[in-house]
């Protein structure tokens, strides 16, 4: 499966946030909220009005994780103001992988950062990034200089549209293939099967239309394995 169709399966998987026995100012907030995100938001009341306002979230499937409104709020926040942070769970871990849709390059940044710096305060394991294009790495080799001079293995993935620049402390895989020249990925594995404590995550995206992203992140460790499983097997663990 390639990174395009691990997309393609996310974006398969629609979920449904419900909301229930709260004003409708809770519901327009939420669709405001997961607005650019794979997630339908709707409301409803149960006959007796309790066990007070909460959310569920389910696919077709059935329900699989539920919250009182309060305890989401609070997990929203801390998750917004750290996004590599472990503040959210339940509920927020399964919305986590879900796909959002035309994503701006500033907000792709952002994400990007929060797991590059997730990798560097760890201070081991793998790090692995999708750049595009050489040019593009261009602008961020002093970073990636610095995350490779750590304990951390770095590799860097792009299309050789200049010359590769010089570098020291990561390793470099070039490639013309369609998949490297339209996927923006920045994975981390730190190297521990211990799902309890491990700090794996993920950024994927692909570019659908001119510097506008539609992808997920994740914090399964199973689809980070995955992601990386592939990288290792198509582009080497060598410098190509």
């Amino acid at each position: 499966m390639s990174l395009s169709e691990l997309i393609a399966g996310v974006e398969a998987h629609e979920q449904t946030l419900t909301v229930f026995n709260a004003d409708g100012s809770v519901t327009d907030d939420l669709r405001g909220r997961f607005a650019d995100r794979n997630v339908r938001v709707v409301r409803e009341t149960t006959g007796s009005g309790r066990p007070g306002e909460f959310l569920t979230l389910s696919d077709g499937d059935g329900v699989y994780a539920a919250t009182d409104i309060d305890s989401f709020y609070d997990s929203l926040d801390d998750r917004e103001r750290v996004l590599g942070e472990d503040a959210g769970h339940g509920l927020l871990d399964h919305l986590d992988e879900t796909l959002f849709t035309s994503w701006s390059i500033e907000r792709m940044v952002a994400a990007s950062r929060e797991i590059e710096d997730r990798a560097w305060r760890v201070g081991e394991g793998s790090l692995y990034a999708g750049f595009q294009t050489l040019s593009t790495l261009q602008g961020e080799l002093d970073l990636y200089e610095r995350l490779g001079d750590s304990a951390v293995d770095v590799h860097a993935y792009a299309v050789p549209d200049i010359d590769p620049p010089a570098h020291s402390t990561f390793q470099l895989h070039l490639d013309r293939s369609e998949e490297i020249a339209t996927s923006w990925f920045v994975v981390f594995d730190d190297g521990t099967d211990d799902e309890a404590t491990t700090q794996k995550c993920a950024l994927l995206a692909e570019e659908r239309e001119p510097r506008e992203f539609y992808g997920f992140w994740t914090y399964d460790p199973a689809t980070v394995d995955y992601i990386v499983d592939h990288l290792v097997s198509r582009y080497g663990t060598v410098e190509q």
